[in-house]
């Protein structure tokens, strides 16, 4: 890998896609980066960003790669689509971050890290709930064993409706065909990666069931999964697509873990809200006091997923500047994906479906 000086130059690949302009504030609060052209076929989606943003705008990645040879490709494609532009940006020396899930199949994945591996560029995805403080110390306290042996859980995703993805020019998400399916690949990795990341624990045989409710696309709308981990944790996943008009900011999200000796329970917060973590345990570390909350008030930061979506970017800078591995890596997008396809043929099969270690 050459050696970086900063600013970073990242390319914008993809405007079919919900993300693309928050992430942008995210970008421009990091010093160390710039975003300094735009990659899309569409006219009506790239010039008006290009002029908002100033940037260099290109129709194709082949352009891109012959005229700008930017430091970092930031990938907003169809699932289906990201393993080829990614692996053409890698074989250009260029470095990747891959918007999740990074593949509509884990064999894709798979051929990003391939490709990052051969070309020698750095490769992550956007897991960004580890950056989470709550989850940080739900992590620590599974990790100093404060909740004794893990038992189970369960995680549950709502967000959205399905004319979202209509409405933010990504259509694609309700074809299988392009996206792989439906909530558990768009949703449900982050708690799959999430839960692999709190129990420094690998799935190795789930169960699923998805219930299709929408009559005009070919994806599910919930799916329902049971995660059978390596040293014995069980947990539970509720990914939906269908949250009614009237819940909060249209999501409902919730993380709960159980122990031996005790439970923590957090249903994450909405955007200028307190996050609390309840912890429920038998340590003698908490002796007198065994029902405990723990408040958490995050910096509002503007940009998709807020403090944890800049910590993510400023992080992926530091290890390209640093020459240090990613925090989270092509592996880990490979795992989830593993795991989400086990639960669509469990589904199919009505049979628990091992994952090969």
């Amino acid at each position: 890998m050459k050696k970086l000086t900063p600013p970073l130059r990242i390319a914008i690949v993809g405007l079919g896609h919900l993300h693309p302009r928050a992430y942008m504030p995210l970008f421009q609060a990091v010093p160390t980066l710039r975003v300094e052209s735009v990659v899309e076929p569409d006219d009506a989606l790239r010039l008006p960003f290009a002029k908002e943003f100033g940037l260099q705008e290109f129709r194709s990645l082949s352009d891109l790669l012959k005229k700008a040879r930017p430091d970092i490709a930031a990938l907003f494609l169809p699932h289906a689509d990201c393993p080829a532009a990614a692996v053409a940006c890698a074989k250009a020396g260029v470095h990747l971050m891959v918007e999740k899930p990074v593949a509509a199949s884990a064999a894709g994945a798979a051929a990003i890290v391939a490709a990052a591996r051969r070309y020698r560029v750095k490769f992550t995805t956007g897991y960004c709930w580890r950056y989470h403080p709550v989850a940080r110390e739900i992590r620590r306290l599974v990790s100093e064993g404060l909740i004794g042996r893990i038992v189970g859980g369960e995680g549950r995703i709502a967000a959205g409706r399905l004319q979202r993805y209509v409405d933010g020019h990504s259509p694609w998400m309700l074809d299988r065909r392009r996206s792989g399916g439906g909530p558990m690949y768009n949703l449900g990795v982050h708690w799959i990666d999430l839960f692999r990341h709190i129990l420094d624990d690998e799935v190795q045989a789930v169960s699923g069931r998805n219930v299709k409710v929408n009559r005009r696309y070919n994806i599910e709308d919930n799916s329902f999964a049971h995660l059978q981990f390596r040293k014995g944790a069980v947990m539970a996943l509720d990914i939906s697509y269908t949250v009614p008009e009237a819940f909060p900011y249209g999501r409902d999200l919730y993380m709960g873990i159980r122990g031996t000796r005790g439970v923590l329970a957090w249903a994450p917060a909405y955007e200028g809200q307190k996050d609390v973590l309840v912890l429920c345990s038998d340590d003698p570390a908490f002796a007198g006091a065994p029902r405990r909350t723990f408040e958490f008030e995050l910096e509002p930061v503007r940009g998709y997923s807020g403090v944890m979506g800049l910590t993510y970017v400023r992080r992926f800078a530091e290890c390209l500047l640093q020459n240090t591995e990613p925090d989270i890596t092509g592996q880990d997008a490979v795992a989830a994906l593993r795991v989400v396809e086990a639960v669509y043929k469990a589904a199919r099969t009505n049979r628990w479906v091992e994952i090969p270690a």
